[in-house]
């Protein structure tokens, strides 16, 4: 079955200003408002506000707006809903619902979200993706699914394996279109289209509509509502934006280490994997756990790494631009440019993992001399006015940055408790760190002292580092009492990094170690929508 021009143009709404609205005003079941509510998700953001009302009615939406606004539980929505409310009974290997994302990261993302609210409804979904061996994703499609999350490349494979029909696909999202575009996958995508029905629902979502994604509305949505929360073009207000001038790679070396050792979680960017990998090695042999995310690690890899710093049992992440669209991290508070990105897009885009979604946030470029004529081509096409700083390890400009992120997430000083298995604190913990007073964790919150191998990583050594205020003490660089490294906050789950068993423990808790959930001094509220 081939697709041929759809009809109409879009009709545009602009949505700079949604009224303020509850999740019970639209056409949601009861059962997944409750779900939502219990997950601290009280009210739709702008871009839910304004797009619900037509993809409940099944119309086809374009919906623009930045990585962080809402978009995923914008189209998990109504395609649940609507999926649900249709009745039709599930047949193996032909699912009802697609979603089609660029990166696998995105699409287990993705799911973590769909996946409660599908099975709520008594849908199934899963994921296909490549670097994993096939065997698992057919398995579950022979057994049958409602809803496939998936990315072009594989999704194609299977295809033409004729392992996977697309023929009773109702619904179909594009999900960071601009990306697909971006990574060349607009040839695939059009071919999957094509084997779609075209008398389905399409919900297109992207920052952008340029690099061949309006010939996707164009060929392939009939009349779309369009709904604009923002542009990738327009900066977070609450983004404070830094470019620090070093003069020679050891001293961008000693100032990248020093950003590195707040207490809030901090992304940092490099330009080549291999950078990724050596930076992330030596912060953690210097005492500051570190993890790499870039292509490449093997799948199991990069899931261990990315579930380590969603969970907060390690708190920097040294990434390429694969992680710079797509990772839904709450409160990242920093992020550092340790090697400016080629062009504008991908600053804004990197500069995206922090402020989400109302909160504020940090962005700092580090900068060599010889850089100084790109980066203010840089800043100048992103539309940012920060007036570079030249700097040395240890200056106030560096040293504030590192005292701002630790200021509201001090610890309380940890009382002597009962060692628990895995962080699991006796008290609901304030602030951003899981180990205010009474929790029962061996290492929450941020006191020096050695806690059990058990209880989510005490470290055995010397601490290597204290945090600006003084008030905790960074993993020190001696081997880990626990098997692997540290435990997580959650569940005990372990993590690696590139080198195991290196200064792995870390001593601050995120709000989760401690069970309670981050008060925000600064202002920041919670993001947990923004999935």
């Amino acid at each position: 079955m081939t697709n041929t021009q759809r009809s109409g143009a879009p009709s545009t709404t602009p949505t700079t200003n949604a009224t303020q609205a509850s999740f019970s005003d639209f056409a949601i079941p009861t059962a997944l408002i409750t779900h939502l509510a219990a997950g601290g998700i009280d009210s739709p953001f702008p871009i839910q506000t304004a797009t619900l009302p037509d993809t409940l009615a099944g119309r086809d939406v374009l919906g623009r707006g930045r990585t962080g606004s809402g978009k995923t539980l914008a189209f998990s929505l109504p395609m649940v809903t609507r999926l649900a409310a249709g009745g039709a009974r599930r047949r193996p290997s032909r699912p009802r619902g697609l979603v089609l994302c660029p990166t696998r990261e995105l699409a287990n993302q993705i799911n973590a979200t769909m996946e409660p609210l599908a099975t709520l409804l008594g849908l199934k979904t899963t994921v296909i993706f490549g670097g994993v061996a096939q065997s698992r994703q057919v398995n579950a499609l022979q057994g049958g699914v409602d809803i496939v999350i998936a990315c072009p490349g594989r999704l194609e494979d299977l295809m033409g394996q004729r392992l996977i029909s697309l023929d009773d696909v109702e619904i179909t999202v594009l999900d960071e279109a601009d990306h697909m575009a971006d990574l060349g996958f607009l040839p695939g995508v059009k071919r999957i289209m094509d084997r779609t029905p075209a008398k389905g629902q399409r919900l297109l979502f992207s920052a952008t509509l340029d690099k061949g994604v309006d010939q996707l509305v164009k060929r392939y949505m009939d009349a779309p509502t369009s709904h604009s929360v923002d542009s990738v073009e327009s900066p977070v207000a609450a983004m404070i934006h830094h470019v620090f001038e070093v003069a020679d790679v050891a001293a961008k070396r000693d100032v990248v280490k020093e950003l590195a050792s707040g207490l809030g979680r901090r992304v940092l960017f490099t330009r080549t994997k291999h950078q990724a990998k050596k930076l992330a090695k030596q912060l953690t042999a210097d005492g500051v756990p570190a993890v790499d995310l870039h292509g490449n690690l093997g799948q199991g890899a990069r899931e261990r790494n990315l579930a380590a710093f969603s969970s907060g049992s390690v708190k920097v992440l040294v990434a390429t631009d694969i992680a710079a669209r797509g990772i839904h991290v709450d409160e990242v508070d920093l992020v550092v440019h340790v090697d400016p990105p080629a062009e504008h897009k991908a600053y804004l885009h990197r500069s995206g993992r922090t402020a989400r979604a109302g909160s504020g946030g940090d962005v700092v470029t580090i900068m060599l001399p010889e850089q100084r004529g790109d980066v203010r081509d840089l800043t100048r096409l992103a539309k940012i006015n920060a007036k570079p700083v030249k700097v040395t390890p240890g200056d106030e400009a560096v040293s504030r940055l590192v005292g701002e992120v630790a200021e509201y997430v001090t610890p309380q000083p940890v009382q002597e408790q009962p060692v628990q298995r895995a962080g699991g604190g006796g008290g609901r913990g304030r602030g951003r760190s899981g180990g205010g007073a009474g929790s029962g964790s061996g290492r929450s919150g941020g006191g020096a002292t050695s806690g059990s191998g058990r209880s989510g990583g005490g470290e055995r050594g010397t601490s290597a580092r204290t945090s600006t205020g003084g008030s905790s003490s960074r993993a020190g660089s001696g081997r880990s009492s626990s098997a692997r490294g540290a435990g997580s906050a959650r569940g005990g789950v372990k993590y690696s990094t590139s080198t195991p068993g290196s200064g792995s423990s870390v001593g601050e808790r995120s709000g989760a170690a401690g069970g309670g959930r981050s008060s925000n001094p600064r202002g920041r509220r919670r993001a947990a929508g923004q999935a």
